[in-house]
């Protein structure tokens, strides 16, 4: 019998309320989606005045990150390097995307879900999706 951990609503609640706050702080607001080890939203909540487009971009971005098991922005970057560069089609799937923001959560070396927002710039939607990950994590050590 093969048992896998997984991110919960309670680490999904976590996650929004951190990014929630940095996002308040600093004036801004985006899509938060929080995903399980096969990258299936357990929660995603789109902020008072986000983009509508953000909301797909968040929960794809989740997806890939948990899906491929690396950052969604790192699989950007290998579909357009200029020597190796594949088509994102290459993967099958529509739902694959290659913009930063998107980051899987790492437990004992396992993927158990992935954190992402949508609605910033690349880098400033990983940062807070870093943010998020690291509340859960916090969690964690604090429930141990």
């Amino acid at each position: 019998m093969h048992v896998e951990t997984s991110l919960c609503d309670t680490d999904a609640r976590i996650a929004i309320d951190a990014i929630c706050a940095a996002l308040k702080a600093r004036g801004k607001t985006g899509v938060i989606a929080v995903v399980d080890a096969h990258g299936e939203t357990i929660a995603l909540l789109r902020m008072n005045g986000a983009p509508l487009s953000s909301v797909n971009v968040a929960a794809n971005k989740a997806y890939s990150a948990a899906r491929l098991r690396r950052p969604s922005g790192e699989t950007g970057k290998r579909s357009r390097h200029p020597d190796t560069a594949f088509d994102i089609a290459y993967y099958g799937d529509p739902r694959y995307v290659g913009w930063g923001g998107g980051l899987p959560v790492v437990v004992d070396g396992q993927v158990v879900g992935a954190v992402a927002v949508s609605g910033l710039s690349d880098t400033e939607d990983e940062e807070l999706s870093a943010i998020g990950i690291a509340a859960i994590m916090q969690s964690q050590r604090a429930a141990a």
